[in-house]
């Protein structure tokens, strides 16, 4: 793009992120000062439809940005946003007493980043792979049946009931207990899984078969599969309030979209080279899923990692393509800054 494209495009996305309604000539020169003449914008604006960048909703109607347009307008125009000290004040003041328990801190903040951006506030839950064993419990829920309680550092917990063919007594267990702790606490999930045949395999001749149960499903018991990972969100009669979202149609598609929490995981799956903290932003989401993919076509999501003691989740907003880039990336980041534990709290100084 030339500089003439370049500061066309940033207006129109910026117009038509304010005002949710395609964006003409006449229109950018009352209101910016672009040093051109109103034949001159359109001659641009055309230029810019020609290469994909803007889209022509209909003969009369001025232009739009397309996902092509959004994402120049996100990775080469866009200024950067600064949170007023206000809100950061409002995100510290809110959230620090969430901050050391993880599970508090995810509905919070949830709510919070909801409010703020007038959108929906989503937050995964943290992988727990990495995550340091703090304790074990194991529970005799019935004659068959036994419940793992897996807690780690930083509030997060993890229940799985198994199948077992002795009937345990809990004085059992009030002995094997304590030992498995002794052995198993400090080392994270993945180590856990990696190496615990070693590490208890001595202890396999009890009669509980507690022990036998572990070894045969360390799999089950320390890997944490996708599906088990959470997501809370909040802020639905903000995204109700958008004019994307006025109509029956688009307002059965949110619902359904909702509904599909393995969808929304996949969406807030972030890339594990990502640096904890910085957003990633994407435009018009596509998943192959046929059911939402028109829905998936309207919208953005702007996501950040969070670290909670070793172990990384996800937050972020989801929002209509025509969002507030800036102000959801500066929310965002400063959200999962606030978020993240490495062995004191940090701030958004």
């Amino acid at each position: 793009m030339t500089e003439r494209q370049r500061s066309v495009l940033r207006m129109v996305v910026k117009s038509f992120i304010d005002t949710a309604g395609p964006v003409g000539s006449k229109y950018l020169k009352k209101e910016f000062e672009l040093g051109m003449s109103s034949a001159t914008i359109r001659s641009t604006m055309s230029d810019l439809e020609t290469m994909g960048f803007l889209g022509h909703p209909y003969t009369s109607a001025g232009r739009v940005p397309t996902d092509l347009g959004y994402q120049a307008f996100v990775g080469q125009l866009m200024e950067a946003a600064v949170l007023e000290e206000r809100e950061k004040r409002i995100m510290q003041n809110e959230l620090v007493d969430a901050l050391n328990d993880t599970q508090a801190l995810i509905k919070e903040s949830s709510r919070l980043l909801a409010r703020l951006a007038q959108m929906l506030g989503v937050v995964l839950s943290p992988r727990m792979d990495k995550g340091v064993l703090q304790r074990l419990e194991i529970v005799p829920v019935a004659s068959d049946s036994v419940l793992f309680v897996i807690s780690v550092e930083g509030g997060h917990v993890r229940t799985i009931l198994m199948k077992i063919e002795s009937d345990l007594k809990r004085s059992q267990l009030d002995k094997l207990v304590p030992l498995l702790n002794e052995r198993l606490v400090g080392l994270t999930l993945d180590e856990i899984r990696r190496t615990c045949v070693p590490r208890i395999k001595d202890l396999a001749n009890d009669d509980t078969g507690v022990i036998q149960l572990i070894l045969n499903r360390s799999s089950d018991l320390f890997t944490e599969e996708p599906q088990s990972r959470t997501v809370q969100f909040d802020g639905t009669t903000y995204m109700l309030s958008q004019p994307e979202f006025s109509n029956s149609a688009p307002l059965r598609d949110l619902i359904e979209f909702l509904d599909d929490e393995s969808l929304v995981v996949r969406l807030m799956e972030d890339d594990l080279s990502h640096p904890p903290g910085r957003a990633r932003i994407q435009i018009g989401c596509n998943t192959g899923n046929r059911k939402s993919e028109q829905f998936l076509e309207r919208i953005s999501i702007v996501t950040a990692p969070y670290i909670r003691s070793n172990m990384r989740g996800t937050i972020g907003v989801i929002g209509p393509t025509r969002m507030n880039y800036a102000r959801a990336v500066a929310l965002v980041e400063g959200m999962a800054t606030l978020m993240s534990i490495s062995g004191s709290h940090n701030n958004l100084a």
